[in-house]
């Protein structure tokens, strides 16, 4: 079945928890036994219902602040679709969570307070979908049954979220109203809301469209590893050289011209190979072992794709980096290590250019340092060509993460605006 990966986001106390909580528990995704834990917490905590937050709030500290401050992953299916699930904390001291849960989302699910409508942090969290190209936007306007289920309500936080919404490139939004508390409009359509004529939250994210989201059009293979078959296996195999790897975009499909890159080396697709059995062709994110038509030299970090159908190599890059570290700042001239799809170099920060209020949406062009939490535009100088598309093209070919070398710890990530000096 097809996967769905979905981000919850929105502003402290919204609802967030509570309504993954709802929507597990109400499409039976929850066992017995973890039914019973959340339930003889609530009663020992005093809580008048069963608190369905508690599912997904698996840290002390989050039990007891009655926040999220890491990211909690769930895994249920239904019927019509597999789905994964990451509640990320609302909190602007967590936006580097946020941003790692969401980096890999086909659909935001934002939620709103129906009473209070779009707060800071729920700008900032549409925003960071926007600046994460996350294809598709849901917003949850909770807690109607505290509103009187009004649709006066309901229709001002939609007013609210559109203009917002507008300043950024947000194209496909779902408005719907929901509570969590009670599940109504979460997995069953509400009689409380005769006035709502969508779908219910769980029917939207079985039906939403999400085939085409990925990039289709061009080929890309990073490189993982080459397999050699040795010794003790099967003889037929013994000349066996496959180049694995996780397709970052386009179609490929045996007998298809191939060029290695940055070798240049060209040739044709042999066979594609997974562990259920060949295949004729091989698309985004399936993960396969490409052979070749000839014994040419490819290692960890080329990059197969189409002799007309290039990705950019530059060595000089424009980034908007997300900052990780709490304990040192990001500043030109320092060094890290980029990691990009299979690849890894040497890099150094050349100018930073801006930090971006992601309130606001002010560039601040006289700061000097991103330090944790922080967004900015920077252009960076690598040791080697990085072979990329931009981010806004391809979201797999066009991110990476900064290591420091000397620790091993992810320190930032970013996204590949372009080559330096374009605007």
């Amino acid at each position: 079945m097809e996967l769905l990966r979905l981000a919850t986001a929105g502003s402290v106390d919204d609802g967030k928890s509570t309504l993954i909580g709802r929507l597990l528990y109400d499409s039976k995704a929850i066992m017995a036994d973890q039914l019973e834990s959340v339930e003889r917490i609530s009663a020992a905590r005093g809580d008048a219902v069963t608190d369905l937050a508690l599912l997904t709030d698996g840290l002390r500290a989050e039990r007891e602040q009655g926040i999220t401050i890491d990211v909690a992953y769930r895994y249920f299916t239904t019927p019509r679709r597999r789905f994964i699930m990451a509640d990320t904390p609302g909190h602007a001291q967590y936006t580097r969570n946020m941003v790692t849960g969401a980096s890999t989302a086909d659909l935001a699910l934002v939620l709103v307070d129906a009473r209070i409508g779009m707060v800071e942090q729920s700008r900032r969290h549409v925003f960071l979908a926007s600046l994460l190209r996350i294809p598709h936007v849901v917003v949850a306007v909770n807690k109607m049954d505290l509103v009187g289920w009004d649709r006066a309500a309901f229709d001002a936080v939609r007013e609210e979220f559109r203009r917002w919404a507008a300043r950024l490139e947000v194209t496909d939004v779902t408005f719907i109203p929901v509570s969590a508390l009670y599940g109504d409009n979460v997995v069953s359509r509400s009689e409380n809301m005769p006035w709502f004529e969508g779908p219910s939250l769980l029917h939207h994210l079985e039906e939403v469209f999400i085939a085409s989201d990925r990039n289709l059009i061009d080929p890309r293979l990073p490189v993982q590893y080459v397999i050699r078959p040795r010794g003790g296996g099967d003889p037929s195999l013994a000349d066996y050289r496959g180049y694995a790897g996780t397709v970052a975009g386009g179609v490929f499909a045996v007998g298809d011209e191939v060029v290695v890159l940055p070798s240049g080396r060209a040739t044709t697709v042999r066979s594609i190979d997974t562990p259920d059995g060949p295949l004729d062709e091989a698309f985004p994110p399936m993960s396969v072992t490409m052979t070749l038509a000839d014994d040419i030299d490819v290692g960890r970090g080329d990059m197969l794709c189409r002799p007309h159908n290039q990705p950019r190599s530059a060595k000089e890059i424009e980034a908007m980096v997300c900052w990780f570290a709490d304990d040192v700042q990001l500043r030109a001239g320092t060094t890290w290590v980029v990691k990009h799809t299979t690849r890894t170099a040497r890099v150094q920060v050349g100018d930073l250019r801006y930090r971006l209020d992601v309130n606001t949406l002010h560039r601040d062009t006289d700061t000097s340092a991103l330090q944790m939490n922080d967004i900015g535009r920077v252009s960076l100088r690598l040791a080697q060509p990085l072979l990329f598309d931009e981010y806004r093209r391809n979201r797999t070919t066009g991110s990476f993460i900064l290591i420091d070398e000397f620790s091993n710890a992810t320190v930032g990530a970013g996204m590949i605006l372009g080559e330096s000096g374009e605007p």
